[in-house]
């Protein structure tokens, strides 16, 4: 027996485009003498289709999608990952097409509703197992989280299942795939059934897919594993129901991963909602290096614009690093001083603020002036701009409403500020293009004179590792404290982290890269009064 898995980049609605895709790799695989062609979850509609789910008229195009992709590879069995309509109920379905006819259907058992997964709001569980016989191998289909609890497996095992074959639609977050194949073994061990499990790649909206289909056998070995962040068709070859050994690609280092899934998801983010490029301000700065870095390397030099807009307090070396990085990756590079706007607020402001000393209100000021700028140039010519704040300011709220949170795509979103600089380093081994001295300076918003990040925060190192544990752990103050840290440090990172969900709410998505990012994994009220236990 020998199966195919289509491990696809699927744009959410574009029903014709990704019925397309299937029917490509379809004949691929019969062409590599495939005779069944494996999907992700969902992959008719894309995934999450979200609210979509809610409109009779989305559910009847995917119908005339799957009836089409049906008739169009009839000679071959597939495996296909749609929402299906039933007695007024919309199900998460995978279905069996041969012959040029929908033969059966399953509908996806275990829905999760928890992190950024919403499946309870639009789809009715189902209650029963599908197994299909194929070139004298009885397969069992799961589905994406039936594969994370025992009983959906063992129903099918108990259905006379020989093989488990498994539709993705897995978001990454890092090192998930240790934890896929920890899972998938599990299930191994409980059913003694091998698996084939294919999974969605590409970019939608703050999710990346990496990919990374893989093949265990009865004892839960890896037999094949397929590339992170690509699409491919694979086949996997088997003696029945025992698959024999294939390529595995190795997983990717952890500063790898993370930089590939940024790349991706940017990538994707641009592409599919059609802008022409991006627009950033560059500041001489180790987070807008990064973001530039990233930035031509998901989309080439020539979409990627950068500005460089210097005040009073912008050091020269600022200026000269910006100059240098822009010319080492051959962008668009302008500069727009911003003293002489900086100088008309202050002095269109200087009677209402009259006897007030200089403070954050100035260097807000400065911040909204750039975004003023980069906003301009968006609209004018609809490069989407790129902000360039991390994890570590998103969430204490280092950060300007209106200012370097203005923009469309926040690409460090949920990459703390020691990542960053873990990224850099990666980036510079491959190719040296973010100069030396932004990585070695000490970080510095260049807002008034002699400024620096820790004039404000504690040390990156420890508002990191106190925000983890807070943020992506849930850890009480009393839980951080036990790991060391000294208690007026926690009390500053955790009341501001809290103080300043509104920011949050109002920042623009980006690429999500932990298990717990400051999108839908974090759902806070903005208006809340706590005294949780110590």
């Amino acid at each position: 027996m020998q199966l195919a898995i289509a491990q696809i980049n699927c744009t959410v609605a574009d029903l014709s485009g990704n019925t397309d895709k299937i029917i490509a790799c379809a004949r691929r695989a019969q062409h590599m003498g495939a005779s069944l062609l494996l999907t992700p979850e969902l992959a008719i509609s894309g995934y999450p289709p979200e609210d979509l789910l809610l409109r009779d008229d989305f559910l009847t195009a995917c119908a005339a999608a799957l009836a089409r992709l049906a008739a169009a590879v009839p000679e071959m069995t597939l495996l296909v990952g749609h929402p299906a309509r039933d007695n007024g109920l919309c199900y998460n379905a995978a279905s069996v097409l041969q012959g040029g006819e929908i033969v059966a259907t399953y509908y996806k058992q275990v829905l999760p509703n928890h992190s950024v997964f919403d499946e309870e709001r639009y789809f009715a569980k189902g209650d029963a197992p599908l197994v299909f016989t194929h070139a004298g191998v009885r397969c069992g289909v799961l589905i994406c989280a039936d594969v994370w609890e025992s009983g959906p497996a063992r129903l099918a095992k108990q259905a006379g299942a020989q093989l488990l074959l498994a539709l993705n639609a897995s978001p990454y977050h890092q090192d998930k795939q240790v934890t896929r194949h920890e899972v998938l073994a599990q299930r191994v061990q409980e059913t003694g059934l091998a698996v084939v499990y294919a999974n969605m790649v590409g970019g939608q909206d703050e999710l990346v897919f990496d990919g990374a289909s893989f093949v265990l056998d009865r004892s839960g070995e890896l037999m094949q594993q397929l590339p992170e962040y690509e699409e491919a068709v694979a086949l996997v070859c088997l003696q029945q129901a025992d698959p024999l050994p294939g390529e595995i690609s190795p997983l990717l280092p952890l500063p790898a991963s993370v930089y590939r899934a940024l790349c991706l998801g940017l990538h994707d983010y641009v592409s599919k909602n059609g802008f022409p490029g991006v627009v950033l301000g560059l500041s001489g700065g180790i987070d807008s290096a990064l973001t530039l870095a990233i930035a031509v390397d998901a989309l080439g030099a020539d979409k990627v614009r950068v500005v460089m807009m210097p005040s009073e307090f912008t050091a020269d070396i600022s200026i000269s690093d910006a100059r240098e990085m822009a010319q080492i990756l051959g962008v668009q590079y302008s500069e727009m001083a911003i003293k002489p706007l900086f100088e008309l607020f202050r002095a269109t402001l200087a009677e209402e603020f009259a006897g007030r000393p200089f403070d954050a209100t100035e260097e807000n000021l400065q911040a909204r002036i750039r975004g003023m700028l980069l906003m301009a140039l968006s609209n004018k010519f609809g490069s989407i701009v790129l902000t360039t704040g991390n994890k570590s300011e998103m969430a204490v709220g280092y950060s300007t409403l209106y200012g370097d949170m203005a923009g469309g795509f926040s690409l460090l979103k949920d990459v703390p500020k020691t990542l960053v600089y873990q990224l850099a380093h990666y980036r510079n081994q491959i190719a040296p293009v973010i100069p030396t001295r932004i990585i070695t300076r000490p970080p510095s918003a260049e807002l008034r004179p002699d400024q620096t990040d820790q004039d404000s925060l504690p040390p990156y190192e420890v508002l990191d590792a106190i925000m983890e544990a807070y943020v992506e752990e849930d850890s009480s103050r009393a839980e951080i404290r036990a790991q060391g840290f000294r208690e007026q440090d926690i009390a500053r990172v955790t009341g501001l982290i809290d103080r300043n969900e509104y920011k949050r709410r109002q920042a623009p998505v980006g690429v999500r890269i932990t298990h717990r990012g400051f999108g839908k994994d974090r759902r806070y009220p903005i208006t809340y009064k706590h005294h949780f236990a110590d």
